[in-house]
């Protein structure tokens, strides 16, 4: 199934910045996964079996692509569903890295309370996304259980599950190397990063 995932995704290299504020040379076209979603329906039918084991009550996706294929997954299991919606961090991460925070909706937030939540993403490269998506959950009472990916990107999805005590399932996974942008080669060889991905959600002081 691995391969099958990994040509889903339509990949390119070149000089990124991603969410995360990180640098790396990998671009994957994650829209181009929803353009036919029966296509999808069995690898997220696939990653729901695998989340399985690990008993959540919920299903917890970060807006925008991340949310729909977590619907997929709660739909698979008969799960409650919430998405998480994009926000920019007044300060980022205090280094310029993780820029953008995640927040449930407020109907939401008291329905979580309690609940086991497994973490639902396309891809896990920084964890940006799965990481904002985590930390509200721990905000509003809920208890995040595991965190799904069709794919993960490189070593920093598992070390943060590790370090969070949370299981890590994926269906496919790749090598890839993030640089923080003080370290990266590529600025240091006079190329400039593209930026991939704009903030959807409205900035939230």
């Amino acid at each position: 199934m691995q391969e099958e995932v990994v040509q889903l995704f339509a990949a390119r290299r070149g000089h990124f910045r991603y969410e995360s504020g990180h640098h790396g040379d990998l671009w994957l076209d994650v829209p181009r996964l929803y353009l036919r979603p029966a296509r999808l329906r069995r690898f997220a039918d696939g990653l729901a079996a695998r989340l399985a084991a690990h008993g959540f009550d919920a299903v917890c996706g970060p807006m925008v692509e991340g949310a729909l294929l977590g619907q997929m997954v709660a739909e698979a299991m008969d799960a409650e569903f919430y998405f998480a919606e994009q926000f920019a961090r007044p300060q980022g991460g205090g280094d310029g890295l993780y820029p953008v925070g995640y927040r449930l909706p407020p109907p939401f937030r008291a329905e979580a309370r309690g609940k086991a939540v497994a973490v639902v993403d396309d891809v896990v490269n920084a964890g940006s996304a799965v990481r904002g998506a985590f930390a509200d959950l721990l905000a509003c009472g809920a208890r995040p259980v595991a965190v799904g990916a069709l794919l993960v990107l490189g070593r920093s999805a598992a070390d943060f599950a590790s370090g969070e005590g949370v299981a890590l399932e994926s269906l496919a996974w790749l090598p890839n190397t993030l640089w923080e942008p003080s370290a990266c080669p590529l600025c240091a060889a006079g190329s400039s990063p593209e930026d991939v991905v704009p903030i959807n959600g409205p900035a939230v002081a």
